[in-house]
């Protein structure tokens, strides 16, 4: 929020929200060999979350269900969909870990929204770690299913042969950026919508303009519930095509 200056203006710090905060002891304390953090409660609560749609609201598995079962079978359906138009029927063997990683997302996104919560999406540790799981997991997985030949995936045969070695290397390097731009997207949107978001709720203090703020705020509050699905939304359809192409690798 904003604080009031010693100037008697006013003084925001809309980074502040993105602070690690340890909930007992300090962070890096030799004492405590393990320090619950607040990131770590709202990455527990995600993780809850997703248990609580996908598992509890399903376990009855009414003929007629409730609103928890048919949002679960609506994310459902509309994850493996998207897993089956883009990998096509090899990559549905995959669909569980891609539908987990849609979930959390999801859950971890919306569950920022709430006022005092933290967006554990909104730090690179976080989508860094899920970033390189996957280009990891797409990597290992390209040269067992397909050996040697999953280098063809940086050769491409349609070019002039002149240009395919340049093309190549212009390949590859794009290919390690994978996990760096696909943590940063998701990192960089989550952040600069709360920030701005933030900014917003400070103005709401001056009374002078505290309407056209409040009506900001509102609308930065619609986009962001907008953002946190698309976002969710682009992560795992990357994830898609990287998985294609590990398992379809030639040009």
């Amino acid at each position: 929020m904003a604080d009031e200056a010693h100037g008697g203006g006013l003084e925001f710090h809309p980074m502040d929200q993105f602070i690690v905060k340890p909930w007992f002891g300090e962070v890096g304390d030799p004492v405590h060999w393990y320090t619950i953090t607040n990131v770590t409660v709202w990455l527990a609560i995600a993780v809850l979350a997703v248990m609580g749609l996908m598992v509890l609201a399903t376990s009855k598995r009414a003929v007629v269900p409730g609103r928890g079962q048919s949002i679960a079978e609506l994310l459902y359906g509309f994850v493996y969909k998207m897993v089956e138009d883009v990998t096509g029927k090899d990559g549905i063997k995959y669909f569980p870990y891609i539908m987990t990683l849609f979930m959390f997302i999801l859950c971890a996104n919306f569950l920022g929204l709430i006022p005092m919560a933290f967006t554990t999406t909104s730090h690179i540790a976080v989508t860094a770690i899920l970033g390189f799981g996957v280009f990891f997991a797409v990597t290992i997985l390209g040269f067992v299913k397909n050996g040697a030949s999953f280098l063809g995936l940086f050769w491409v045969s349609s070019a002039p042969l002149p240009l395919r070695p340049v093309l190549a290397i212009i390949e590859i390097i794009s290919y390690f950026v994978r996990p760096v731009s696909h943590s940063i997207r998701l990192a960089g949107n989550m952040m600069a919508g709360h920030a701005v978001l933030k900014v917003f709720a400070g103005f709401a203090q001056v009374t002078a303009i505290a309407p056209v703020a409040i009506l900001g705020v509102m609308a930065i509050y619609g986009l962001e519930i907008l953002v946190s699905a698309i976002q969710a939304y682009v992560f795992t359809i990357l994830t898609c095509v990287y998985l294609k192409d590990a398992l379809h690798p030639a040009h």
